[in-house]
């Protein structure tokens, strides 16, 4: 049944983008061209002061399925996100990056997993058939240290948390309350889903550093924000167990 209903439904695809002028046009034609699933493409503009929007606007002339709205709130990534969300319309929600580093070809396995009965679907470069090909080693390290303890510290069933990949039913995401005031939103998202209740899992996904722009991501900066989150999920993780050892 859950797979008959999923050829009825559409996909809303959420792209943040700030200052993504180099690489913005790549990613929605690359989407368009080869994306057969109905869908609509939101892109929001997160202040930016080159021509990403501009250009949005051209394909949008060109691909109906386009709608670029913008970050009314402050910069930065959790706002955008929830600005995209606010206008999402479908049951099924997915966020890609605005710099072609997501290999889209996933979703359809991540549509797989949800006519299966998942909640969430993430993403993963780190288990078989997954891969992180370039970009800087260290965050390439702490990404991979992050899923992978998270995995085993917390039993959330994915290798790869950190992954801003991630399919969601928007009905989970309505349901959670974000706290997240940038990149580290992926995190808290699927942290927050897994421990309210709902099934989460993954695919393998090939993730590709960017090749035009340059990345806002700042791992120094970020890695306090990512840490706060880490700790939470642990602690949570924590405080279940305890009270499970108290109703034993």
């Amino acid at each position: 049944m859950e797979a008959q209903r999923l050829e009825i439904m559409v996909l809303s695809i959420i792209i943040p983008a700030h200052n993504e002028e180099e690489s913005i046009v790549d990613v929605i034609t690359g989407i368009e061209s080869s994306l057969e699933i109905p869908h609509e493409l939101i892109v929001v503009n997160d202040h930016s002061a080159d021509r990403t929007a501009e250009l949005v606007r051209v394909l949008a002339k060109k691909y109906p399925a386009i709608q670029l709205v913008s970050n009314p709130g402050k910069k930065g990534f959790a706002e955008a996100v929830k600005s995209g969300l606010s206008q999402a319309h479908n049951e099924l929600i997915v966020f890609i990056m605005a710099d072609s580093c997501d290999d889209t070809q996933s979703i359809k396995a991540m549509l797989k997993k949800i006519g299966e009965g998942y909640d969430v679907v993430c993403g993963s470069r780190y288990i078989k058939g997954g891969a992180r090909i370039g970009g800087s080693r260290v965050k390439g390290f702490f990404s991979f240290l992050a899923g992978i303890s998270m995995f085993h510290l917390t039993g959330i069933p994915t290798h790869d948390v950190v992954n801003t990949f991630k399919m969601y039913r928007k009905s989970v995401l309505d349901s959670i309350e974000m706290r997240a005031a940038s990149f580290e939103i992926s995190m808290e998202l699927s942290l927050r889903a897994y421990y309210a209740g709902f099934k989460v899992t993954e695919v393998p996904t090939v993730w590709k550093e960017r090749k035009k722009g340059k990345s806002s991501f700042n791992l120094l900066k970020l890695f306090p924000k990512y840490l706060r989150f880490y700790l939470w999920a642990i602690a949570r993780r924590w405080e279940l167990n305890k009270q499970r050892r108290g109703k034993g």
